[in-house]
This record gives structure tokens, sequence and C-alpha cells, in this order.
């Protein structure tokens, strides 16, 4: 246990933040999940632009790396245009 007032701060701190970045992961993985799981173009592109934009935020908020955002979007964007 911590010691110290600061520490135990710290302690909660983390949790929420960690409650947080999970919650935030979890619904990211399930809007990727959304497009890779449409049949058709037309409901693969309307998934794609929930996606694109919850992985932009994502980014920007350092839950995932910028790259690993930017290859995420290139890869859902392919996924999308092979679409029949």
């Amino acid at each position: 246990m911590p010691q110290h007032v600061s520490s135990e701060k710290r302690v909660r701190q983390d949790a929420k933040r960690n409650a947080a970045n999970r919650a935030n992961r979890s619904r990211m993985r399930t809007l990727i999940k959304n497009v890779l799981k449409a049949t058709d173009k037309d409901t693969a592109s309307a998934a794609l632009v929930q996606a694109v934009s919850y992985l932009d935020k994502m980014a920007v908020k350092r839950i995932v790396h910028p790259n690993n955002a930017a290859h995420k979007k290139s890869m859902l964007v392919r996924f999308v245009n092979r679409l029949a």
C-alpha cells in the first residue's frame, strides 16, 4: 500500500486513466471490426468514416501512436476499396 498521500493520489489517477484508456481502445477495436465485417461497400464506407474519425482522435490523445493509427486507417481504406 502507498505510504504517502501523493502516492495514494497517483494510484487513484493511474486507475482512472487505465480504465479510460481501456475503454477507448476497446471502442476503437470495435469500430475497426465493424468495418472489417461489413459485406457491402455502403455499410463499410459508413463504418469507415466512424473508425477513421475515432482513430484520429486516439492518435491526438496518444492512446495509440500516430503511425499505428495511420497504418490502421490505410488498412481499412484498402479493405473498403477492394469490396465489390
